[in-house]
């Protein structure tokens, strides 16, 4: 009998997994799908030639992370790669917004828009410099996050941490304006505040576009040499030297509750694998809450939260094997690994506006990947594995484009959203087209059906918006990893702090497990689930 279960092998459950083995834990993780990785994954199925990532592709996160640091996956196989420059944002004009990781290279490109913009972000790069380990700190540890607060409090005095905490909250086009002069510098701020569904007028906008800016300034926007599933395969390495086990092919239907806490889950061939001290969801809150755990063991207020839970946008993403270079009309963008598609703040602004109101954007923002540039292993010299994705209503209502697509993702929707995908990138880089030798269509019900968590494409867990973060995450008064149900943990990025790549939700869930330290199945719960696990049918405790 294993000490704990982990339900799902994406990161979270892997680290979740990982730092309960370094415990002396003994763990069995259980994933659905026939690989490990959850939304880090690569293949070869564009083209034989070309390695494209699956869904993740770019990592600041984890490179920032102390909880992936502290794995010391390197020894485990994991090598990271960086392009030349972190990010560019290119205008159709040709200007272009250009983030790299020497300060002076990123601020002599916003100079070039407006006079002082360079030294303008100089100041933000310095306040970041200044506070950032207590920032990381607070993002990566359980809410509320008590010592990093108090450490910021006391290096910012009340001025400055009033300050700080204003600059946070602030739309992103409000930051923009306020810090920039030009363009340049509102174009890096609000297209990485877009990465999640964060609209340029949301409420905490800013926050999350000069987190990602000044994180892509410090620590790049690395991949994992040879593909995103490297970074799996080296957690999985890990774990196996620790005596753990991972095993594929296996979907949860069900976690087992008796004697008031989680007992062992129910696979769907009708399994029962026992937990002697805890259970770890790696899952999304609604599959948690809604499917797993039968509804007479959660309280009524978390079931009527649930009934308000809002998921991210969903996600329309294709992969291309390029026969050669992007031909950007903007040159600095050549040397990036992601690249920015809108035309200005307030094309970003018309396309958060018809997702707002259920229209599939005619114009959509494009987070554009040149992963060979970034990873010269990814294909052979002179090509380019390439990918772009765009996000669409979870609820389809209208096509901004007019060519009726309804969210049905047939496959005649698909190629048309693939087109107006590739119609909006010929804008910045005319002749692209002419360079696809092979592409690849993953629209939101492929990506849901290759990950169960990615629910409609949504990348997050749930969205980013203010309402549903913090001690609202995932819902009002939680924040935290512990489940209303003794020995039940919620380790996936519906818990704080959230998507993107760094291991947080499962390394919190892992520490709170530890810190429960519930005695061991009495002979009751033993014998019930010795019972499951001969088939034998029990009332529901």
């Amino acid at each position: 009998m294993p000490d704990a279960v982990v339900i799902g092998a994406g990161p979270n459950g892997l680290v979740a997994a990982n730092l309960l083995a370094d415990a002396g834990w003994s763990v069995t993780v259980l994933e659905e799908q026939s690989e490990p990785g959850g939304a880090v994954r690569h293949d070869r199925g564009v083209h034989p030639d070309f390695v494209n990532d699956l869904f993740s592709s770019f990592y600041p996160l984890a490179a920032a992370s102390p909880i992936l640091r502290r794995l010391r996956l390197h020894e485990y196989g994991l090598h990271w790669s960086h392009a030349p420059h972190v990010l560019a944002h290119p205008l159709s004009d040709g200007s272009c917004a250009v983030l790299d990781r020497r300060v002076e290279v990123t601020a002599d490109s916003l100079e070039a828009f407006a006079a002082g913009d360079g030294a303008a972000w100089q100041r933000l790069h310095d306040l970041w410099h200044d506070i950032h380990p207590d920032i990381l700190d607070a993002l990566f540890t359980p809410f509320p996050p008590v010592r990093a607060a108090a450490r910021l409090a006391w290096r910012l005095k009340t001025a400055g941490a009033l300050h700080l905490a204003r600059t946070l909250v602030l739309p992103v086009r409000r930051l923009g304006e306020e810090e920039f002069r030009g363009e340049g510098g509102r174009l890096l701020l609000a297209g990485n505040a877009l990465h999640a569904d964060l609209a340029p007028e949301a409420a905490g906008s800013g926050g999350f576009g000069w987190l990602m800016a000044l994180l892509g300034q410090s620590y790049g926007f690395p991949v994992p040499v040879g593909g995103a599933g490297e970074l799996i395969q080296a957690l999985v390495a890990r774990l196996h030297a620790r005596g753990a086990t991972v095993q594929c092919g296996r979907r949860v239907q069900e976690i087992i509750v008796s004697g008031g806490r989680a007992v062992a889950v129910r696979t769907a061939d009708g399994d029962t694998v026992p937990a002697a001290r805890a259970v770890l969801a790696d899952v999304s809150v609604p599959a948690l809450y809604g499917e797993l755990v039968a509804a007479e063991h959660l309280p009524g207020q978390l079931l009527a939260d649930l009934r308000r839970f809002q998921w991210d946008f969903a996600t329309f993403k294709v992969d291309w094997a390029l026969e050669g270079p992007v031909p950007w009309q903007a040159k600095e963008a050549a040397g990036a690994g992601t690249v920015h598609l809108a035309d200005g703040v307030d094309e970003l602004t018309r396309f958060a506006a018809q997702l707002a109101m259920h229209q599939v954007p005619d114009r959509p923002f494009l987070l554009f990947g040149q992963m060979t540039t970034a990873d010269a292993t990814r294909s052979p010299a002179g090509t380019e594995s390439a990918w772009a994705y765009t996000h669409v209503p979870q609820d389809i209502r209208a096509d901004a484009g007019g060519q009726h697509i309804t969210g049905a993702w047939s496959p005649a929707e698909q190629e048309r959203m693939a087109d107006r995908v590739e119609e909006q990138v010929e804008r910045f880089a005319p002749g692209f087209r002419a360079l696809i030798r092979a592409r690849r269509i993953l629209a939101p019900t492929t990506l849901q059906s290759m990950d169960r968590n990615l629910h409609g494409g949504a990348l997050n867990g749930g969205t980013t918006s203010l309402h549903q973060q913090l001690f609202f995450r995932p819902s009002p008064g939680t924040g935290r990893p512990e489940t209303p149900i003794p020995g039940l943990f919620l380790a996936s990025a519906g818990a704080h702090p959230g998507g993107g790549v760094h291991g947080a939700p499962g390394a919190n869930a892992a520490r709170a497990a530890l810190r429960r330290r519930l005695p061991l199945l009495s002979k009751a719960q033993r014998r019930l689930t010795a019972r499951d696990r001969t088939g034998t049918r029990h009332p529901r405790p």
